[in-house]
């Protein structure tokens, strides 16, 4: 397939002789189709009714001088494209995303909940993100690494999107989700380490206490963006499993702000709190311009001929009237 769109032309006017050419051709046809014989020695053959097909056959020799020609000047035209290679330098940062898996974040004051909303902006974050390293971990009464820091944005959403409810001991250990993800950016040589830490709960799990992770974050230099998603007041959880999924009634959002914000301002990080889908988006959105990626691009431009395809075409037709010419006409009158 020749990609024409990406297809420049050193001497572009001479492509605008195709069309007289062609014109000539097209004269050349019609002239030929109202003689009762080919241009290639048939003046002695009787007429008869239609054409044989030695006569179709010198007509065809003919055809092919013509578009011979037309393919010569493409190639006199000078079809040649442009390859750019671009590359990259420059110092990303390391990005821990620990999100809260536990039950509550089924609750339905976002649709269709906290958790699958809470994957989906995550997972676009990630895919705006392709210089920096980043890695995600997951908490609900324990916690574990989903994935360690990586540049592959791809296979990084798809780990987000397989996040889900009852992977792991259910509660909330928000010290345990900060731990693991300050763990994986450990004797990291970095200017800027981060961790997004999301959560709509309280701690009451883990044996990690929160203020001892905050401590681990402040000595290893990881800043804490911590954000706290809920409505306000009351909204739809799940109490019970059955058959066919989660039975819910209305029960009181709690979020331990007051430890989200403490774990913010002890790191140089913010605290935010989302009551919906867009006040999320909205907040990864400001993490993403307050923590800006350096990278330089150097982009090396070369234009590469392309007229070996044309030059061949043209030789081909060229041996195909050889072969028409003097081995069929010639041979089989």
């Amino acid at each position: 397939m020749i990609d024409w769109i990406n297809i420049s032309w050193s001497s572009l006017w001479v492509l605008w002789l195709i069309f007289p050419w062609l014109g000539l051709a097209a004269l050349y046809f019609l002239k030929s189709l109202k003689e009762s014989s080919s241009a290639i020695g048939l003046d002695d053959l009787p007429q008869r009714p239609g054409r044989s097909p030695r006569q179709w056959g010198a007509i065809l020799t003919q055809g092919l001088l013509w578009l011979s020609g037309v393919f010569l000047l493409i190639a006199l035209a000078g079809p040649y494209k442009t390859e750019v290679e671009e590359t990259f330098s420059g110092e990303g940062i390391q990005i821990m995303l620990s999100l809260d898996v536990s039950a509550s974040m089924l609750a339905r004051d976002f649709e269709p909940n906290r958790l699958e909303v809470a994957k989906n902006v995550a997972a676009s974050f990630v895919g705006r993100r392709p210089f920096d390293q980043i890695g995600v971990a997951a908490f609900a009464g324990e916690a574990y690494t989903v994935a360690p820091l990586t540049t592959d944005p791809t296979s990084l959403q798809q780990f987000i999107h397989r996040l889900d409810v009852g992977q792991i001991k259910d509660g909330t250990a928000i010290g345990m989700g900060l731990a693991t993800a300050i763990n994986r950016l450990k004797k990291i040589e970095s200017p800027s380490k981060i961790v997004i830490l999301l959560t709509d709960g309280v701690n009451n799990s883990g044996y990690i206490r929160p203020q001892t992770a905050i401590q681990m974050a402040v000595e290893e230099g990881v800043k804490v963006y911590s954000i706290g998603v809920g409505s306000q007041g009351e909204a739809p959880v799940p109490y019970a499993r059955t058959e066919s999924g989660y039975s819910y009634r209305m029960a009181r959002v709690d979020i331990d702000e007051e430890l989200l914000q403490e774990m913010a301002q002890a790191t140089g990080g913010q605290y935010f709190r989302a009551e919906n889908e867009e006040e999320l988006e909205e907040i990864y959105a400001v993490i993403d311009a307050l923590e800006t990626t350096e990278v330089q691009v150097n982009r090396i431009s070369r234009e590469i001929p392309v007229v070996q395809l044309w030059l061949g075409l043209a030789l081909g037709c060229w041996v195909a009237f050889l072969v028409l010419y003097f081995f069929i006409l010639k041979i089989y009158p």
